[in-house]
């Protein structure tokens, strides 16, 4: 562990209905889950210093506290200089760099933007919805809750949704989803988040 201040932790998960497990304490632990993994995997493949790290860190935690979802690896991409379009080459060198960190390796789709968004299933659980938002990582296809796919240009973003999604469908229907988790190209992902959550 790097060793990146965390908030304090929501109480462990318990059995109980998509609006129990998922209350906004354990979504705001989600999202500092997401920040460390993210912070430990940047530093871990040389993308960013700690300092570095440490600075998008505080402005990635402002940007939740007031509301607006936001991303440690886009932050950084940022942070290091990149503007429109080096931006988007920036965050997807820096997705891939992350990708190496998982296992299996989230692969690239660059045909994402073109599904349609799982209205129905967002319907179905508003509060994993809510998730995916923060989190910046939509929902891209799900066939009933047999097979879903998650997808985000931060693909640790991505992995920590699918768990969820995992788990929670499981409690529900009591059944193990297919999840297929994937990365996006930075125009996808910014289609895709503008279309999901009305960003």
């Amino acid at each position: 562990m790097i060793g990146f201040p965390m908030h304090a932790a929501a109480p462990p998960l318990s059995g109980g209905s998509c609006a129990q497990v998922l209350s906004n304490g354990h979504i705001e632990e989600l999202i500092e889950t997401c920040i460390e993994q993210t912070a430990e995997a940047l530093v871990q493949t040389h993308s960013a210093s700690r300092s570095d790290v440490r600075h998008a860190i505080d402005a990635v935690r402002l940007a939740h506290a007031q509301g607006q979802p936001s991303d440690l690896m886009s932050t950084i991409a940022g942070l290091h200089g990149a503007a429109e379009p080096d931006l988007a080459k920036a965050v997807e060198v820096l997705a891939a760099r992350l990708a190496s960190t998982l296992n299996p390796s989230p692969q690239l789709i660059p045909f994402a933007g073109r599904l349609i968004a799982p209205t129905a299933f967002y319907a179905s659980f508003e509060r994993l919805h809510k998730l995916a938002r923060v989190l910046l990582a939509p929902v891209i296809f799900a066939e009933d809750t047999g097979s879903i796919g998650v997808a985000s240009a931060n693909p640790i973003a991505a992995n920590l949704l699918a768990e969820k999604i995992q788990e929670l469908v499981s409690r529900r229907f009591d059944i193990r989803p297919f999840l297929t988790i994937a990365r996006l190209d930075y125009e996808s992902w910014t289609l895709l988040t503008h279309r999901h959550f009305e960003l």
